[in-house]
């Protein structure tokens, strides 16, 4: 899998499409969740791509602190589900955390997680902060790297 790091305007248009339907595929259709996936932050966001012969198959989108949370923040991360027994979802978060590192200058970082993920987030360095919670009708939890 081949990663880039791209802002908004550097994204073409067959990017931001791939990127979107990915999203839509997994988050909407797999996960039974209907939500406003389009929330008016992708033009603030670090967009990691990760893309495996010219398909994008791992995506995550990142924020400098105080956009999303006080911290920086990296979301919406998903990994097509026919890709997912490769480990992507390790490398993109790999890549996610060195991208707000260089791009940001900060090594603390909060994400929302779906509760089932939590032992994959903390294989990352994420500890839980606070109680679990609902978002969009799925089990959430905050996690953070400080």
């Amino acid at each position: 899998m081949k990663i880039s790091v791209k802002t908004f305007e550097e994204l073409t248009v067959h990017e931001l499409h791939d990127l979107l339907q990915l999203r839509s595929e997994v988050f909407v259709v797999e996960q039974d969740c209907v939500y406003q996936d389009i929330d008016g932050k992708d033009q603030r966001a670090l967009h990691i791509i990760g893309k495996k012969g010219g398909k994008t198959v791992a995506y995550t989108r990142c924020f400098a602190p105080g956009i999303y949370f006080d911290e920086a923040a990296i979301g919406r991360v998903v990994v097509d589900k026919a890709e997912r027994k490769y480990g992507y979802g390790h490398d993109i978060m790999e890549a996610s955390c060195i991208a707000i590192k260089k791009r940001y200058h900060t090594k603390s970082i909060k994400l929302s997680a779906q509760t089932y993920l939590i032992k994959f987030y903390e294989s990352h360095g994420f500890q839980i902060i606070g109680e679990e919670y609902l978002e969009d009708g799925i089990p959430h939890i905050a996690m953070i790297i400080a």
